[in-house]
């Protein structure tokens, strides 16, 4: 058999249906992030030292795209070079939170390091936050065909054991078919990573993460993005600034050891 080209060898690209999509810029009203910057001028007055914190990006349960709220949970530990978060943190949190409420990310300072992006060590809490948040908020995104190799197409009530001793997939129907074209849901979530400086900077990414509900297939991606602000009716007013003093109290933990390992060297 002659080929034209070896295009003819191809395999054809299988069937896929996007069902949605995912946030591709992120959204926060004006009120969050200057709540944020807000917290880091705190941790200065209070501390005495400009420290990293975390804390959740927060979102209404129906819009779980548009950050509303900044959520800062009692850190586990607050070194002037990194922080950790923990499962148990963020699903604490959570369960803190009215119940229309839900975290959608999360945000981090780097006080006043000069490292204006995502450390090895922001990688790992990411993954930690990517993994919760996309397990609470997971759509379906799309509709993907399977190759299932060795497909066996057999009917109701005249197969035998021998029948289904064949092949690595049976399909059993209540009519003969000739030919099947199997498709998988694919689900789908994201997160926001946000991290702020001392000086007024910021950078953005988000996190994307599928699974099909047959193979099991899983995909982690990310991107820069761009954030843009929303006016929502609701600033910083005294009455916040002296709850978020209390909060940055007893929520923020310095800590008086110097850590062996840096932001910028995190494994």
């Amino acid at each position: 058999m002659r080929f034209k080209s070896l295009s003819g060898l191809r395999r054809p690209d299988s069937y896929e249906r996007v069902l949605a999509d995912l946030p591709q810029t992120i959204t926060a009203a004006e009120y969050a992030m200057a709540k944020a910057f807000k917290i880091n001028e705190l941790v200065r007055a209070v501390h005495k030292e400009s420290y990293e914190w975390y804390g959740y990006t927060i979102a209404a349960r129906d819009d779980p795209e548009l950050i509303v709220d900044i959520g800062l949970p009692r850190n586990d530990q607050n070194l002037i070079e990194y922080t950790s978060i923990s499962p148990e943190s963020i699903a604490a949190y959570q369960e803190s939170l009215p119940q229309d409420k839900v975290i959608n990310g999360w945000i981090h300072s780097h006080g006043s390091l000069g490292y204006r992006q995502f450390s090895r060590t922001d990688e790992q809490n990411q993954l930690t936050v990517l993994n919760y948040v996309t397990a609470l908020l997971r759509k379906p995104v799309a509709k993907k065909e399977i190759a299932i190799k060795d497909l066996v197409l057999l009917v109701k009530d005249r197969c035998t054991e021998k029948d289904l001793a064949r092949g690595s997939v049976s399909l059993i129907t209540d009519a003969p078919i000739g030919e099947a074209k199997i498709l998988e849901t694919v689900y789908g979530g994201f997160c926001y990573a946000i991290v702020v400086g001392d000086d007024g900077w910021h950078q953005q990414e988000i996190h994307y993460k599928t699974r099909g509900i047959l193979s099991g297939q899983t995909a982690e991606t990310k991107k820069e993005a761009e954030i843009i602000l929303m006016h929502t009716g609701r600033s910083l007013t005294r009455e916040d600034i002296e709850a978020l003093i209390e909060e940055v109290k007893t929520k923020i933990q310095p800590m008086s050891r110097t850590p062996e390992r840096f932001e910028r060297g995190c494994t």
